[in-house]
């Protein structure tokens, strides 16, 4: 084998896939289209519904003689010491190559939504937050530290980011979401998959396509999602993170649309992904994802029905463990039910992908042996900086904040003094560590008390839970006032704790019939808001709650989306005013909790009007965001205002710093199409950039408007730029408009191809 072409590495890499297929049986092709997951439960529900059901028995010396495609997991299973897990990752990975005939070792995976889903790794904050901070460099730039820290450890893979654009703010995954806009979503993630891959690691785009967009916000239910929400909502962000970013894989999703199971879908896996978009990569299974086509869809009626229907959609490889692309598929092809040119399409995919990665090479070697830090000094400082950016101040109507240092403060609440208060569904002490209560967290999290009495030395800070995050239990309440009256500021820690699949109130499976507060935290809100003590209230969580109950009657609002294990000096600075706040919300923050739900992309109908006697309208709405100091606009265009449906157009922005303390303004450029051929959403975001700005400082933000960012789904499903009358709004949200900028588009219909234009360029001078 040595002398082999598929050895060759001076090679193409098609030619030496082409010649090692030919020298594999049917076992071995199949080999390279499952994972195993060693040391998974298989006695209950585990990390995952169903888990126990849909795992096949299996003897491990005995299949890896045939090789393997994937390893699921080494580290995100169960709490272990990261340099030993690499020294037994490194020790798999040689039994197999040592197993099989041709010695090509597994692809290791790992979940690394919110940072490398480990004992001991780094907890950043959650993608909700990333789109708060409004900052794709920044993002780009974590892509890369937790890319680095994944190669360090022999992994290849990542299972990230989530592109799924929020459509309904119960579903419990919004936390894992970057947000509500398609654009937001699509930059963001784009720059995580670019950090990402630098970094060496293959990015697994997920959920694809429609998993957000389930009937009544239920995990894995039904979508109903039309065709032009399809198109122009939920697909864009992905088409930016393959073309943009280099994303080498795509994650099918668990839902259907319209009666068609997403991982039974050839249309939308070759016809799209690969025939229209040109995708080279693989496609991988969502946990267990094809073995639901039998069991939670019934499309199929056996195993081997649903790895026939997998494999002929496009889906190349079964997560986590084999069920159906092991014996069942193999003999479904020896009896003729499933052409083997299917195993084979799929088998040259993974195998392209082996060879990218060296793994095809006859001196690879797993990761080198050592010491192993996964929360470097380096890390925390950026898990520390995106905390920090990503922090909303919502209100401060009076001036409350930030504290003064010899206050008086009574914190309440019970997010207040927990540290996993700080975490999301992802991280590795909400996702395995409840399932080791035994085990320390493995990294510091300082909470927000412990946090806000290091922030201010020389204020008296009391505290009291009040309340527990779920539980109906008020008993609490009277200490709690007691605390607030003998203060002069009360600061009200509130929101969710994270958990999977009802668990939590937020996370996997921790879906919610409305956007009250969870348990009896509004009732203690209102106690406290009752003493008369300022109340400044902090939400942790990882969803929009509603608020209109209490606007006008607070101190301020601040909102963090599970900031990470720096989360806790994040808030607290915010709180003292060490951190200017610069967040900006990525989802609409609503009025009511059963009046919406509600996102910012609607057309009129979906708006506020006489049709109804409900009102929409949020609270909050998206992008919107204070800041400690004062920013002055002025829009410099040039007097051009037609330009061809082709054509391109520069909106150029001066924003000075007028306060006396640096912060960061994020501009933002919204479109508005008065008259179409379908409705349209009434404004949608079509760039913005965040800009740091010193006292007295002035920049100069230009955004290139091109009209392929006007384009829309038709009535026929092509995607078109129609001319006509457009207006783009420089805003400082969707409801803040600073200026609006006519435009005319002129010329034909144009019909636009996968080379159009996805972004607005963005100067800064």
């Amino acid at each position: 084998m040595t002398t082999a072409p598929w050895r060759d590495p001076a090679l193409p890499a098609a030619a030496r896939v082409d010649d090692l297929l030919t020298r594999m049986t049917l076992e071995e092709k199949a080999a390279q289209l499952y994972g195993v997951w060693v040391g998974a439960a298989t006695d209950g529900d585990g990390v995952a519904p169903l888990q126990r059901e849909m795992t096949a028995d299996y003897e491990w010396d005995e299949l890896i003689t045939l090789g393997l495609g994937q390893l699921t997991r080494s580290f995100g299973t169960a709490p272990v010491d990261p340099a030993l897990g690499a020294r037994a990752l490194a020790r798999a990975q040689r039994r197999i190559t040592a197993a099989g005939r041709f010695g090509i070792p597994a692809i290791a995976h790992e979940e690394c939504l919110a940072g490398f889903t480990a004992w001991q790794a780094t907890a950043y904050p959650v993608p909700l937050a990333w789109g708060a901070a409004f900052d794709p460099p920044l993002v780009e730039e974590l892509g890369r530290h937790i890319g680095h820290d994944l190669r360090s450890v022999g992994v290849h893979q990542g299972l990230a980011p989530v592109l799924d654009v929020v459509r309904d703010p119960r579903w419990g995954r919004v936390e894992e979401t970057i947000g509500e806009d398609p654009y937001l979503v699509g930059t963001i993630g784009t720059a995580y998959v670019r950090g990402l891959e630098q970094a060496g690691i293959i990015a697994t785009l997920k959920h694809f396509a429609g998993y957000a967009s389930s009937v009544g916000a239920r995990n894995l239910a039904p979508v109903r999602a039309g065709v032009r929400e399809f198109a122009d909502v939920t697909l864009p962000p992905f088409e930016m993170a393959l073309r943009e970013g280099g994303a080498r894989s795509v994650m099918a999703a668990y839902n259907e649309t319209d009666g068609v199971p997403a991982s039974a879908d050839p249309r939308l896996l070759t016809g799209l992904l690969r025939d229209e978009w040109d995708f080279e990569g693989t496609v991988v299974a969502d946990y267990f994802g094809i073995g639901f086509l039998q069991s939670l869809h019934r499309v199929a009626g056996t195993e081997a029905e649903a790895a026939r229907l997998a494999l002929a959609a496009g889906i190349d490889v079964e997560l986590p463990t084999l069920k159906c692309y092991g014996r069942p598929l193999v003999a479904a092809v020896r009896e003729g039910t499933v052409p083997q040119a299917l195993v084979d399409r799929a088998a040259r995919r993974v195998l392209l992908q082996k060879c990218e990665l060296g793994l095809l090479d006859e001196d690879w070697e797993p990761a080198r042996e050592g010491p192993v830090d996964l929360d470097s000094t380096a890390n925390r400082a950026l898990a520390r900086r995106l905390a920090e950016e990503s922090v909303v101040l919502l209100d401060n109507p009076d001036g409350t904040l930030p504290l003064a240092p010899g206050t008086r403060v009574a914190v309440v609440g019970p997010r207040a003094a927990d540290a996993l208060a700080m975490l999301g569904c992802y991280s590795f002490p909400s996702h395995v560590l409840t399932h080791h209560p035994e085990v320390d967290l493995g990294i510091a999290i300082p909470t927000v008390l412990d946090s806000l009495r290091a922030e201010l030395p020389d204020a008296k800070v009391t505290f009291a839970e009040g309340c527990d995050v779920s539980d109906p239990d008020t008993s609490g309440f009277q200490e709690a006032v007691a605390r607030a009256a003998e203060a002069d500021v009360c600061v009200a820690v509130l929101g969710d704790r994270a958990g999977l699949f009802g668990r939590g109130t937020s996370g996997e499976g921790c879906d919610v019939t409305d956007l009250a507060l969870p348990g009896v935290q509004a009732d203690l809100l209102d106690t406290l808001v009752a003493t008369g003590v300022p109340v400044v209230l902090v939400l942790l969580t990882g969803r929009p709650y509603a608020l209109g109950r209490w606007h006008g009657r607070l101190g301020a609002v601040v909102q963090a989306f599970f900031p990470g294990e720096e989360g806790g000096p994040a808030v607290a600075g915010v709180l003292s005013g060490r951190v200017n706040p610069s967040g900006r919300l990525p989802v609409s923050v609503p009025r009511v909790p059963g009046g919406q739900p509600w996102t910012y992309l609607q057309p009129p109908l979906g708006l506020a009007g006489e049709v109804s006697n409900l009102d929409p309208t949020p609270l909050y709405p998206f992008g919107h965001g204070h800041s400690y100091t004062t920013f002055a606009w002025e829009t410099v265009s040039g007097k051009e205002t037609e330009i061809g449906t082709d054509g391109s157009y520069d909106v150029t922005v001066a924003v000075r710093n007028t306060g006396e303390q640096a912060g960061a303004e994020v501009v933002q450029l919204y479109l508005h199409d008065p008259v179409a051929s379908v409705t349209r959403p009434d404004v949608r975001l079509i760039g913005y950039q965040r800009v740091e700005l010193a006292p007295g400082e002035s920049r100069r933000v230009t955004f290139r408007f091109h009209a392929d960012l006007s384009a829309f789904t038709d009535r026929e499903g092509a995607r078109v730029v129609e001319p006509g009358a457009l207006e783009l709004r420089v805003a400082a949200s969707s409801a803040d408009v600073r200026d609006t900028v006519p435009l005319r588009l002129t010329g034909p219909v144009r019909r636009l191809g996968p080379d159009r234009v996805l972004r607005c360029e963005t100067r800064v001078e």
